[in-house]
């Protein structure tokens, strides 16, 4: 058995492809559009591991675009994604510059959530050891829920 991906509905696939490629840095390895099944899936990887998802080595967050309207709800429910950052501290004061709301700030220097624009938490890992708590972070209270 091996982990291919795993797979998110948006709602709107321009404004999912905005923040996870635009805000968070990752980029598209492929995209399949099925006008029978009216629906567009696109694969995405931090760049450090695109070739890896070309090779089939690494997995992939699919985003899954239905071209119907539907509305979906408990996005906490699925529980999260989680992506390593070099710096938390940095990475988060770069998505706040975006406009992105840190939920669960990173007072340890280690962790962070915030919220994809359907909802989905994302969990932010410190690589490596965690930083020394620091300023503002250590003082900033969450924000809704994660």
């Amino acid at each position: 058995m091996r982990y291919l991906h795993t797979m998110v509905r948006v709602s709107n696939l321009e404004a999912s492809l905005h923040f996870y490629c635009n805000v968070l840095g990752m980029k598209e390895a492929r995209r399949y559009e099925n006008e029978a099944g009216r629906f567009t899936l696109v694969f995405l990887a931090p760049e450090t591991d695109l070739a890896n998802v070309h090779n089939q080595s690494a997995p992939a967050l699919e985003l899954t675009y239905n071209w119907d309207p539907e509305e979906y709800t408990g996005g906490r429910n699925f529980g999260h994604l989680a992506y390593e950052v070099d710096n938390i501290y940095d990475y988060c004061a770069h998505l706040m510059a975006q406009g992105i709301v840190i939920n669960r700030p990173p007072r340890c220097g280690r962790m962070a959530f915030i919220k994809s624009p359907d909802g989905i938490s994302i969990e932010l890992l410190q690589k490596g050891e965690a930083l020394a708590p620091a300023e503002p972070w250590q003082s900033m209270e969450n924000t809704g829920s994660w």
